[in-house]
């Protein structure tokens, strides 16, 4: 139940508990009732089995039908790339609150205000350009 949480169910769920309260519960079982020497091979035997049944079904072909293979070879358009240079002024689109959107040279990018809020529809200016987005001010 555990591997089946770790390699095929995503998230948390009732299938990793089990699988954690069933080997917790062996083990407690076989020291309990079987004797410490009888534990400590139950302890032994389930770190042995879930760690060859992790590594075997990380290296075996078994991952191959349900891994992501796909690449993504798509790049974002930094402000440099469409000519947006410090001191070009724009205007808020949404508010910056600190972060929201700024058109500049009919271009919508995603800009940060340097101190304070910026309402939209406020005349903004660039102060720097980052790759991902704008640092603007109030014109």
């Amino acid at each position: 139940m555990l591997l089946a949480e770790i390699f095929l169910i995503p998230g948390t769920s009732v299938a990793a508990i089990v699988g954690v309260g069933a080997s917790i519960w062996g083990v407690y079982y076989a020291f309990s009732r079987l004797g410490s020497s009888a534990g400590f091979i139950a302890l032994f035997v389930v770190l042995l089995v879930i760690g060859f049944a992790c590594i075997y079904l990380v290296k075996s072909k078994a991952m191959d039908k349900i891994a992501l293979k796909a690449d993504i070879d798509s790049t974002i358009t930094t402000g440099e790339e469409l000519n947006i240079a410090v001191g070009d002024e724009g205007i808020a689109i949404s508010r910056l609150n600190p972060i929201g959107k700024v058109q500049i040279k009919d271009t919508i990018m995603e800009g940060k205000s340097v101190s304070d809020f910026i309402d939209d529809g406020t005349a903004v200016v660039v102060v720097q350009v980052s790759p991902n987005q704008l640092i603007v001010r109030k014109l």
